[in-house]
């Protein structure tokens, strides 16, 4: 219980810091989207969290606006590279710098996140997670996390996890700092932020649930 409320006051502390600090550049960030392109400035997309709880978790817009209602996740091509034509010129630039994560910083004010923990999954995402690591759920997600200092989406999809089942297992609030310390690193190098298609979830979706017709379509910000 100490541990948790000691985690706790960091995230609230260090979110609430970096919010004030960052607020010239979530601002100017703003302005940039706006005069880009049409659409909304943040964009929000349901998440799986702690105990398998929904939240919607908030970043900046980086594609062109589109239709949600027109767009199925699974059918769609993964974004694998800085020329994604679905990507808009800012938007190449948040996700190089990963500027488009910061939102995910009132998420974390909010409890719904962790500065550290395993990735927030998409609810379809579940069915691309083997039983075994189902305990990424007994923590919240987080801004960073193991996956992310080893290589981000360069990690296939199970190695990722396999990083998630680490953190639950060796949490502690040392480790936190660790990997916020690593994550500079990680953000200063610009690594891993696109992945090969062969090696993302939607080519680990349980073949039983992936045929059953009876999946919604998913808005295709997070491809």
């Amino acid at each position: 219980m100490a541990k948790m409320r000691a985690k706790r006051l960091l995230d609230v502390g260090l979110s609430g810091l970096a919010l004030a600090a960052l607020s010239p550049l979530l601002a100017a960030t703003s302005a940039a989207i706006v005069l880009e392109s049409r659409g909304r400035v943040l964009f929000r997309q349901e998440r799986v969290g702690k105990g398998k709880t929904r939240f919607e978790v908030i970043k900046f817009r980086t594609m062109y606006h589109r239709d949600p209602s027109s767009i199925d996740q699974r059918a769609e091509a993964v974004v694998s590279s800085n020329a994604d034509a679905r990507i808009t010129r800012v938007g190449r630039l948040l996700r190089i710098t990963s500027i488009d994560e910061l939102p995910q910083l009132v998420n974390v004010l909010r409890g719904d996140m962790s500065l550290v923990g395993p990735r927030p999954v998409l609810p379809a995402q579940l069915e691309a997670i083997p039983e075994e690591r189902m305990t990424r759920f007994d923590v919240p997600p987080g801004l960073t996390g193991l996956a992310q200092v080893r290589g981000r989406r360069s990690l296939d999809w199970l190695e990722q996890l396999e990083a998630d089942a680490e953190y639950v297992g060796r949490q502690s609030l040392g480790l936190d700092l660790v990997i916020i310390a690593r994550t500079v690193l990680v953000l200063a190098t610009a690594s891993g932020i696109y992945g090969d298609a062969s090696r993302n979830w939607r080519n680990y979706i349980r073949e039983d649930k992936a045929t059953s017709g009876g999946a919604e379509p998913l808005r295709a910000e997070s491809a």
